[in-house]
Formats: structure tokens, sequence, C-alpha cells
């Protein structure tokens, strides 16, 4: 069968990859429903039991402990083999799922949401290893735009079905949901994901103390958007500390959490990894401030300013489905180095759009921002488990899920303290808010184009070998 035919979509659907195609998107779908889950449904469950001032952390904790998961996903595998792996952590997830559900306290959803955010982490960073895996390289765009779909129902959908149960049923159906899926998703993953892999080792030592940096500097960043402008500056460079720290302790252990040339800028993956992390950290301060900003400044409701919010996930989607079938090396690279340069465009027509009073404008440049994550996210994660030797593509594509949550927080973070440091919690006007926004979509664009100077250099350390991997050779 020729290339051109193998590589279509329906192949993905065809017996040899549709189980596998679904463990992988079951993964993801976890992940995409229950990071919309906590803001739709605590807030019944604070009318029920208390604890509002505990409400932010339960979204905060999830993604915290999810970070540490996918840290430790590479290594985990290496130990136990992907099948047991995947199968405990879905049971860690369902565990946290079930203590947050029967809560009677919101210190103990609390306890449920970090256990479920653990879990998953280690989840969908696996799901994430297993692609190159059990996928040839034609088929590994496919599978990211498909991951990208999930995404984009889960942004529409997620929202949608979390209200329904927590308004027909209760809050805590909206959690239970999770546990058939995660029950179905472990069953298929016994019958067909592998017990080992080639290269696994079963004397891996626990890497107790960089998880706890790690988790210990995500707080921090957690922390920084809440305090003020100043102690949140302080915050944000001890977590900055804490993370080089990491990489430097990384590097020089014998079983390490991250690839051995993770963030240096002399490799294809240190360049991918930067971009993984700045195409977040940018996008992160527009996601979290926009829907609010819109209403503030309109007048709009809920639902017409999260549809303004969900554009951007649908053009990501569309996107990533459309460039799917490109098999040119060189539109790939350009594929790549448009991607940040669109975000950075976006956000700054989402700025102008603002600042004019113009919704079309503002839509426009979410749909920019959004065809700019889709055009890249495949290629670039592809490009990367390419150019990732035999012995390093589990800790480099369970890292990349990682490192996006990570650019989330820190952009989050970042995005807070410059909104805080500009007025924005403060103002009442409309001017006041256009004024406090401003440096919120600057700091995006600023690391857009720091995401753009990495995406340059990394297309042009690819060598033509890189394509002719075992993997790339499917």
């Amino acid at each position: 069968m020729s290339d051109t035919v193998e590589g279509r979509w329906a192949e993905i659907f065809t017996p040899r990859y549709a189980t596998v195609t679904l463990i992988v998107c079951l993964g993801v779908a976890l992940l995409a429903f229950n990071a919309f889950l906590s803001t739709i449904s605590l807030p019944t469950a604070v009318r029920e039991m208390g604890g509002v001032a505990l409400i932010s952390w339960a979204l905060t904790l999830f993604l915290v402990f999810a970070i540490v998961g996918g840290s430790g996903a590479a290594l985990l595998k290496q130990r136990l083999g992907a099948r047991t792996a995947l199968v405990l952590s879905a049971g860690v997830f369902i565990a946290g799922t079930l203590i947050a559900a029967s809560a009677s306290s919101m210190e103990q959803v609390l306890v449920g949401r970090a256990v479920q955010g653990l879990g998953e982490g280690v989840v969908s960073a696996i799901c994430f290893a297993l692609i190159p895996e059990l996928f040839p390289s034609r088929l590994v765009p496919k599978v990211f735009g498909l991951n990208a779909m999930i995404w984009a129902v889960a942004a529409f959908g997620g929202p949608a079905a979390a209200g329904l149960l927590t308004e027909l049923v209760s809050w805590r159906a909206a959690f239970l949901v999770s546990v058939p899926i995660a029950l179905i998703f472990a069953a298929m993953v016994v019958v067909k994901v592998p017990a080992h892999s080639p290269g696994d080792r079963q004397d891996v030592r626990f890497p107790g103390l960089r998880l706890l940096m790690i988790g210990v500097a995500i707080m921090l960043v957690a922390l920084a958007g809440l305090a003020a402008p100043l102690s949140a500056k302080g915050l944000l460079v001890a977590a900055g500390l804490l993370l080089v720290g990491t990489v430097w302790l990384d590097g020089r252990s014998r079983d390490r959490l991250m690839p051995s040339d993770a963030f240096r800028p002399v490799s294809v993956v240190g360049t991918g990894i930067w971009m993984v992390l700045l195409i977040n950290v940018a996008g992160a301060g527009s996601a979290v401030y926009l829907v609010l900003v819109v209403q503030q400044m309109w007048g709009m409701g809920p639902t017409a300013a999260g549809a303004i919010a969900a554009v951007l996930a649908v053009a990501w989607s569309a996107s990533a489905i459309a460039v799917a079938n490109v098999r040119s090396k060189e539109t790939r690279k350009t594929l790549i180095r448009l991607g940040p340069a669109m975000i950075g465009t976006g956000l700054m027509l989402v700025l102008i759009g603002l600042q004019l009073d113009q919704v079309a404008i503002v839509v426009a440049g979410q749909l920019i921002i959004g065809s700019g994550f889709g055009t890249c996210n495949g290629y670039l994660n592809l490009t990367m488990m390419e150019a990732a030797s035999d012995a390093e593509r589990d800790r480099t594509s369970a890292l990349m899920p990682t490192t996006q949550s990570a650019g989330n927080a820190i952009g989050a973070a970042l995005a807070g303290v410059a909104a805080n440091s500009a007025g924005l919690a403060t103002a009442v006007s409309s001017a006041d808010i256009k004024f406090a926004i401003v440096p919120v979509y600057v700091l995006g664009a600023a690391m857009a184009a720091l995401a753009f100077a990495s995406a340059w250099r990394m297309v042009q350390l690819v060598r033509p070998q890189d394509a002719n991997s075992s993997f790339a050779a499917g």
C-alpha cells in the first residue's frame, strides 16, 4: 500500500489502529473534561458545603499534581511497563474522583482533585509516549489533530455536560461521570497496550527530590498569580530557580525525568521544548482574562463571552485537521515557524479589538490564535519525536503534555502579575480595564516572539536523517 493511501484519516480507525486510537483519545478526554469540570460544578458544591475561599485551588491543585505526575511518567513507564503504569494511574484517578464526589467539605474535594491530577498527569503523558510507539510517523499528525478535536469538543461539551449533570442530578454526578470512562480506558489498556517496551528497566530509582522541586515550583507559580505584585515577583524568581535547579540535577542523574538535551538550544528537542513552553505561556493570559474582560466592558452574559473564548478551540481543531496531510518536510518546517507568528499576531488583534470595542476584531484574533496552535502543534511534536533517539523518545514524548500544562500555569501567573500591577483588580470603568489589560497581551505577544525565535532555531537544526529514524520509517 502506498504512503499516500496509508496516510489517510481512515487508517487510524482501521482494526489495526482503532483500539489504540480510542485509548489515546480517552486518555486525552479525561484530562480535557476535568480541566473544565471544577469551574462549572464546584460553585454548587460551595453553596452546599461552604469553603468559597478554597474554590480556585480545585483547579490549581489538579494542575500542579498533573504536572508532577506527568514529569515522572516516563520513568514509571520504564519501571512498570506502559500497561501496568496506565492501569495503576487510571486507578489513582478513579480514587481521586471518588474522594471528591463523596466529599463532605471543600478540603476533601481538594484532596480528591490533587489525587485526580496525579493520576491523570501520568495517563496523559504515557498516552503521548505511546503515540510514536504504536503509530507510524505518517499518522502522528492525524492523531494530534484528533486530540485537538477532543479539546474543542471538551471546551464546548464539557461545561455543558457538567452544567446539565449538576443542575439535573447533582455536582457529585458531574464528577462521577468520569469513572466509567476511566474504567473503559483501563480495560482497553489491558487488552491492547503491550506490557513492556524495548528499553524498559526494572531498576529505576524514584526521583523524589526532583518531583518535589517541580511540585513546589509550580505551587509557587500558582501562588504568584494570587499575590501582591512585589511578592509575586519574588515567588516567580524562587520558582524559576527551583525549575533551573531541577533541570540541572536531572541532567546529572542516572534515571532522568527529561531528555538529556532538554531546554538546551543546541538540539531539535531542546529548542522544541522551549517552543512548547513559550507558546503556552503566550496564550494563557488571554485564556484567563478574555471572558472576564468582555463581560465587564461590554456587559456580555456568560454564554456569549464563553462563545468568543471557544472560537479559539474550534480554530485550533479545524486547523490541526486541515494541515494533517502535509508530507513535505519543508512545508512542515514552515508551519512550525508560522504557528507562533500567528499566535502573536492574534493576541495583538484581540488587544486592538478590546481597545476599539470591536467584537469582530476580537473574534478574528481568536481565530488566528487558535489556528496558530493547530498549525504548528502536531508537526512540532512529530519533529521532536523524530529527532529523539530511541532511548530518549519516551522522555521526549511524555514531557510534551507536562510542558504544555506548565506553560499554562506559568503564563496564567505572569498574566496575573501583569494585570494586578496595572490595576485590573480595582478597575471599574471601561477605560481603566482597557489600560490594565494591555500588559497581559503585550506579555503574551513577547512570549510568542520568543517562541518564534525558538521555532526558527529548531527547524535550522533539523537534519535529513531525523526523518529516517526507526520511528519515522513507521
